[in-house]
């Protein structure tokens, strides 16, 4: 892949490589493996950008597990609208079994805050909570983050399964925003 790749009229540079992203992601499998044996296990997928990641994330756990999906939103373009909207909610009984979600992408903490808050109510034993990414600097919420692939500086990226208005998603790579062209 290219070094620079422009998405939906916006330029961005690779900032992380594919190879690297799939080292990382297996090391994570590997630490829910362990962490996890001998759990009722329910992965929670938080589509759509988490959806690269889940995949590739349970081709490396090789507990007894179960995967389903939610959707839940607070973007619109480049930036966190504040607000978070249920899309697609859950179908899978989690009562006394731990949930991992899996989600792709953490900055503000304002969705995985709510869906924290969400899940409560069906009393899962356990919560624990996995990112690909996650932007430490802009983090609004004490979150209790078990598993995470990368710190990122607080920049937009697309790539992995991260969009820029549903383009990009399907890039091996992360690329950063360089510009408002």
């Amino acid at each position: 892949m290219e070094n620079e790749i422009t998405v939906n009229g916006k330029h961005f540079r690779k900032s992380l490589d594919g190879e690297k992203i799939q080292v990382r992601v297996a090391e994570i499998a590997q630490q829910m493996n362990t962490d996890l044996t001998g759990k009722e296990v329910v992965f929670l997928s938080i589509l759509n950008g988490s959806f690269m990641f889940a995949a590739d994330l349970m081709k490396s756990v090789n507990i007894p597990s179960k995967i389903s999906f939610v959707k839940f939103s607070s973007y619109q373009g480049t930036t966190s609208t504040e607000k978070v909207h249920e899309l697609i909610g859950l179908n899978e009984d989690i009562k006394g079994k731990t949930v991992v979600i899996v989600e792709d992408i953490i900055d503000t903490g304002n969705t995985m805050a709510e869906l924290l808050e969400y899940l409560k109510k069906y009393e899962p034993a356990e919560i624990k909570v996995s990112t690909l990414m996650y932007k430490s600097s802009v983090c609004k919420k004490d979150l209790p983050i078990n598993y995470f692939g990368f710190d990122i500086p607080n920049d937009f990226i697309v790539g992995y399964g991260l969009d820029f208005d549903g383009y990009g998603r399907n890039l091996k790579d992360i690329y950063t925003i360089t510009g408002n062209d």
